[in-house]
């Protein structure tokens, strides 16, 4: 798990890598940037709220997250994305664009003061 002190830094490099894989063509590598950066942002949510042993893969954290029942409904919606496999093309079978759900969760849950 990463120092908490650089959750952003790590948050922000793993956007990046998301929007330059997508800009060459590799959006599968695109999604799973986006999705380490969404578990960056869930774990620093789960850390400010003091819970423990956060040394889960990114998926056990979502899944996690997900799990919370004070945790908005919306919330659960857009993280419940990075949980969803690929199909057999290597599509999501859902219409989502994970990199803007990665800063949507971003902004919401660490920029609104959300408790």
């Amino acid at each position: 798990m990463i120092l908490r002190a650089s959750w952003k830094a790590e948050y922000t490099k793993e956007l990046e890598n998301a929007n330059k894989a997508r800009c060459e063509g590799y959006e599968g590598k695109a999604r799973v940037c986006a999705r380490r950066a969404a578990g960056i942002v869930i774990g620093e949510y789960l850390h400010r709220r003091g819970v423990a042993e956060l040394n889960h893969s990114t998926y056990e954290l979502l899944a996690l997250f997900n799990s919370l029942p004070d945790v908005d409904e919306q919330c659960k919606a857009v993280s419940s994305h990075f949980l969803i496999k690929v199909n057999q093309q290597h599509d999501l079978p859902l219409q989502a664009d994970l990199i803007e759900d990665a800063a949507w969760l971003e902004n919401y849950l660490l920029h609104k003061g959300i408790d």
